[in-house]
């Protein structure tokens, strides 16, 4: 490959940023990255009506929050409108845009006898100049749109690097109105230029603009640009089979990380709706950008579902360090007013392999950190008056042990002999009393972890 790698992902922020669309952002930067080229970030925000500053926060967030650093941006397209105008009348100047007078009005009452004689609707070229042709006279007082000088014979066909080859009749294709009355520059004009001043090599999105791609090619030749490879992903649906959307509840992708989701995991589950590596189920960062390629790109769309994400974030989980996992723990406690201290990385790898997110991990975290609050039901059945001596017992060894997790272990196994009980009988009274829950892993690590102090008082209730 004799030219260098430069993709980009070019969200609108007309609502707030999903998972469907991130997924768009991850192909491109893995290709950029997988090939040693640029991976370029540009906000499409020329619809200033629908665009906010949160729509573009949760974006930047989103990124930051996934590790999809970008090499440059983010560019905003409403801070270039000089630079498209000064296109346009390179464009208006050669021939390739015309002016056209027609009114909102007769376009509709062109299209209800289009659609009435079963016609497909389009504009009909009133305006378009050619050899020979009179146009109408030029109506007094009406701003004209800008309009594409569209070819009218032949076909207008791409290799698409993951739907194959396809092709469009120029004779289907109307003129396209690149600039509004005002002279703001419509959307697909605008995305020629960018990728043309941003030498956009590969432009990875989703399979919604495939109708946009016979124009946008159409526009690069105008400009003598070189056109782009293009890559139309499928689209991803939401667990009730339908696309994934801001309109039917899809969450912004940040709402993921408040809910304990790992970057890692959320790249690695992102990355399979939609492209395969053989078998391969769970794999880190790293593995994915060696890995990923355009030549696997599934055809078919893909379909969201928070239980395998969840497993997928449970398996990243366990593979995490507990430093790492301790840092994201401490953050979430935090946010409830609850200090942690040097203890939090070993308490997040003796519960790591039962929890799915940070934030259940969180939540058997912060017992550490809290009073014990079992319930009246979990003391009636387990804090019973027989095994009330064998916890006194219990309290009176561990008050002179070590404190380590095989003397925890040695005082809780002479307590069950000397009262001549099976270990369940012991352990899920004590961590009813310790933790307010009869379920918890090895006991003695979690007598360890809590401290002598906490322990004995919380026996003491016993």
């Amino acid at each position: 490959m004799t030219q260098r790698v430069r993709t980009r992902f070019a969200p609108s922020p007309t609502g707030f940023i999903h998972l469907g669309n991130i997924r768009s952002a991850i192909y491109p930067w893995a290709y950029a990255r997988a090939h040693g080229g640029d991976f370029i970030l540009r906000i499409e925000d020329t619809d200033q009506q629908r665009s906010t500053q949160a729509a573009v926060d949760v974006i930047l967030e989103g990124m930051a929050w996934l590790q999809l650093d970008h090499d440059e941006g983010p560019y905003y397209q409403m801070q270039r409108m000089e630079r498209y105008q000064e296109v346009l009348a390179q464009l208006q100047a050669a021939g390739h845009v015309y002016p056209c007078y027609m009114s909102v009005a007769e376009l509709d009452a062109l299209r209800e006898r289009q659609t009435a004689n079963r016609e497909k609707p389009r504009y009909d070229g009133t305006w378009r100049p050619e050899p020979g042709k009179v146009l109408p006279p030029v109506p007094a007082g009406v701003q004209p749109v800008l309009r594409f000088k569209t070819p009218q014979q032949g076909v207008v066909s791409w290799e698409d690097r993951c739907k194959g080859r396809i092709e469009f009749q120029n004779g289907e294709l109307d003129d396209l109105v690149i600039a509004r009355p005002d002279g703001t520059p419509t959307y697909n004009f605008c995305v020629c230029v960018d990728d043309m001043d941003m030498r956009i090599t590969h432009v990875i999105r989703g399979d919604d603009h495939v109708n946009n791609t016979p124009r946008q090619i159409h526009i690069f030749e105008a400009l003598g640009a070189q056109v782009p490879v293009f890559a139309h992903l499928p689209t991803v649906l939401n667990e009730q089979g339908e696309k994934m959307s801001k309109r039917n509840g899809a969450k912004p992708v940040t709402q993921y990380r408040d809910e304990g989701f790992l970057p890692d995991a959320m790249v690695n589950y992102l990355a399979r709706l939609g492209w395969s590596h053989g078998d391969d189920e769970i794999f880190s960062r790293a593995q994915f950008l060696q890995w990923f390629d355009l030549d696997h790109l599934g055809r078919s769309a893909a379909q969201f579902d928070e239980a395998k994400l969840r497993w997928v974030n449970s398996q990243h989980m366990k593979l995490t360090a507990d430093a790492t996992l301790a840092q994201r723990v401490a953050e979430q406690l935090a946010q409830e007013g609850l200090p942690t201290d040097e203890r939090l990385p070993a308490i997040c790898g003796l519960f790591k392999d039962r929890c799915d997110t940070t934030l259940a991990l969180a939540e058997w975290a912060r017992l550490f950190y809290v009073a014990a609050q079992p319930s009246p039901e979990a003391l009636a059945q387990h804090v019973t008056d027989a095994v009330k001596p064998a916890l006194a017992d219990l309290a009176q060894r561990l008050r002179t042990a070590d404190w380590s997790k095989e003397a925890i272990a040695a005082a809780l196994k002479a307590s069950l002999a000397a009262f001549g009980l099976k270990m369940p009988a012991l352990a899920m009274p004590v961590r009813v009393l310790v933790m307010g829950t009869p379920q918890t892993p090895s006991v003695d690590a979690v007598l360890w972890l809590q401290g002598r102090e906490k322990v004995l008082a919380a026996l003491q209730k016993g």
